[in-house]
């Protein structure tokens, strides 16, 4: 989705204790974050729990990370929903990304991942932007 984001090789398990991570976001002058990743318990739980802790809005992609277990997953989203951090969905976020379908310059992206991940939710999203042509924005 960032084509322009280049990885940051790192040996840390917290991903926030590498200094490079840090000082990258801060340099976008953002205070709110979205993380999501493999291995909730660990590298999704520390570095948003950390993040939490320095005063950062933090929102975890809860179905878009997953633990060792369902177990795992769910008691880490526990733990940082007890630190601050927001559980939210990929959905969600798109959602709340998007705001309009009237939105010209990104909606073509955002409606391709929700007809390629939205499952039943986005088969009928593809189907009632190509065959209904419902009305956006001012025309509803």
């Amino acid at each position: 989705m960032f084509p322009e984001q280049k990885p940051i090789n790192r040996t840390f398990i917290n991903t926030w204790q590498d200094e490079r991570v840090v000082d990258a976001v801060k340099a976008t002058g953002r205070k709110k974050l979205i993380i999501a990743g493999l291995w909730t318990e660990i590298c999704v739980a520390m570095p948003a729990i950390q993040a939490a802790g320095e005063g950062f809005e933090v929102y975890v992609v809860t179905d878009a990370s997953g633990g060792v277990s369902k177990e795992a997953h769910d008691m880490a989203v526990q733990r940082m929903i007890q630190a601050g951090v927001t559980p939210i969905t990929w959905m969600a976020v798109l959602g709340e990304w998007q705001r309009d379908w009237a939105r010209e310059k990104t909606v073509q992206g955002a409606a391709e991942v929700q007809a390629q991940h939205g499952g039943a939710s986005g088969v009928a999203f593809t189907w009632e932007m190509r065959l209904l042509a419902t009305p956006t924005g001012n025309e509803a």
